[in-house]
C-alpha cells in the first residue's frame, strides 16, 4: 500500500509517499520561516495562504520523486489536528479531494501521533513499549507508548512548552524568529556558571513541566544589564542548561516509574544537541537506550504523517468525506490498532 501524506498543521508545508513494503519513497518540506520572521511569530492567515499556494505543486513534485503517479496511490493521510484551523483545512481539503477523485481511502492523522511514530522510519526503530519525551514548539509531555494508539500521558507542561520558552527567551536576546535553534547556537559560545537558573518543578514529585517561570527568570537576569555578545551567549547557555536538565531529569523519572528501558525523543526540540548528548549519557548510566528520529523528522514533516496514516489504513480504519480539522485534539482519544 502506497500512502500519500500531507502535513499543514502550522508553518511547514510537507508531502511524503510511504510504501508499506519499500518504506519511505520521497518527502518534501517547505518552511515558512522567512514569511513569518518579520512578525516575530506565526501569523495564521499568512500560513494558510502559503499552504494553498505551495501544496499542489509539492504533491506533484513528491509523487514524481517517488517514481509514481496519482493512480499509483492507495490511500491518503493528512494532519487533522492539533494545529491552526485554517492551515489544517487546507491540507484536509486537498487530501479529501484527492482521495475522492482517486477512489481511495483517506484518514486524518493526529499530529502528535505522527511525532511519536517518527522513529519508526529509521533503520533501527524502538521496540514497544517505550517512554516518549515529546518536545515541540507547542507541546512538552511524557507519554507511555504501549503500541499504536495505546498512549498514556504521564506528565505535560502546565503552561509554556519548552519550545515556547526557547523562542520567547531568544526574542528577549534579540535573536528573532524562529528562536530556538538560534539560542542553542548562541549557547555553544557561552561560559558555564556565569548565570544560574532554576530547574522548574524538579524539587517536587511528579512528571509535569512548567517553563513560564524560567522565561521570567531570564527577564530578571537581564534587568539592569547591558549584555555584550559574550554576556548574551552566557545567558543563553545557562537557560539551555536549565531546560535540558529539567527535561532529562523528568525523562529519567518516567523510566524509573515505569521500568521501561527504551526512551524516544520526538518533536522539534528533540534536535537540540545538548539534549541529545545529556540524555544519551544519562540513559546509558541507567541501562536504558535512547532513540531519535533524524533531525529532519524531529520538526514537522509529512513522512511521519504518511507512516501513521499507513498503519491505520492498513489496519482497516476509514473515514468519510467530511474534512476533519481539530485545533485541539487530546492524544488519549485515539483508538488503538491491533496490527
Amino acid at each position: 500500500m502506497k500512502v500519500l501524506g500531507i502535513e499543514t498543521s502550522c508553518d511547514e508545508t510537507a508531502v511524503a509517499v510511504y510504501d508499506g513494503e519499500a518504506g519511505l519513497l520521497a518527502h518534501e518540506v517547505f518552511s515558512q520561516f522567512d514569511l513569518h520572521r518579520a512578525w516575530g511569530g506565526v501569523v495564521p492567515e499568512l500560513a494558510a495562504r502559503d499552504h494553498i499556494q505551495r501544496l499542489l505543486p509539492m504533491v506533484r513534485a513528491t509523487l514524481a520523486a517517488a517514481g509514481t503517479t496519482p493512480a499509483g496511490i492507495d490511500g491518503v493521510a493528512y494532519t487533522a489536528g492539533p494545529g491552526l484551523i485554517g492551515a489544517l483545512m487546507v491540507g484536509g481539503s486537498v487530501a479529501e479531494s484527492l482521495a475522492y477523485a482517486l477512489g481511495v481511502p483517506v484518514i486524518g492523522v493526529h499530529h502528535l501521533e505522527g511525532h511519536l511514530l517518527a522513529p519508526m522510519l529509521e533503520p533501527d526503530p524502538p521496540p514497544f513499549p517505550f517512554i516518549a519525551l515529546l518536545v515541540s514548539g507547542g507541546h512538552t509531555m511524557l507519554v507511555e507508548v504501549a503500541g499504536i494508539g495505546r498512549y498514556r500521558i504521564l506528565g505535560e507542561s502546565l503552561d509554556d512548552a519548552a519550545g515556547e520558552a526557547f523562542d520567547k527567551t531568544a526574542k528577549l536576546l534579540g535573536l528573532g524568529y524562529p528562536g530556538g535553534a538560534a539560542l542553542a547556537q548562541l549557547a555553544e559560545g557561552g561560559r558555564p556558571g556565569v548565570f544560574t537558573f532554576p530547574r522548574p518543578m524538579m524539587d517536587r514529585p511528579g512528571l509535569d513541566f512548567s517553563f513560564s517561570g524560567l522565561k521570567t527568570a531570564a527577564v530578571v537576569a537581564m534587568r539592569g544589564r547591558e549584555l555584550d555578545g559574550q554576556g548574551r551567549a552566557d545567558l543563553a547557555r545557562a537557560f539551555e542548561e536549565a531546560v535540558v536538565d529539567t527535561l532529562v531529569g523528568k525523562a529519567l523519572r518516567a523510566l524509573d516509574a515505569t521500568g521501561h528501558t527504551a526512551l524516544v525523543i520526538a518533536g522539534g526540540v528533540g534536535a537540540n544537541r545538548r539534549l541529545r548528548r545529556e540524555l544519551a549519557e544519562a540513559a546509558t548510566r541507567r541501562g536504558a537506550r535512547v532513540y531519535y528520529p533524524r533531525p529532519g523528522f524531529c520538526t514537522d514533516n509529512a513522512a511521519m504523517i504518511a507512516y501513521a496514516g499507513y498503519r491505520r489504513l492498513a489496519a482497516g480504519e476509514r473515514q468519510g468525506q467530511a474534512i476533519r480539522a481539530r485545533p485541539r485534539w487530546p492524544l488519549d482519544e485515539l483508538a488503538p490498532i491491533t496490527n
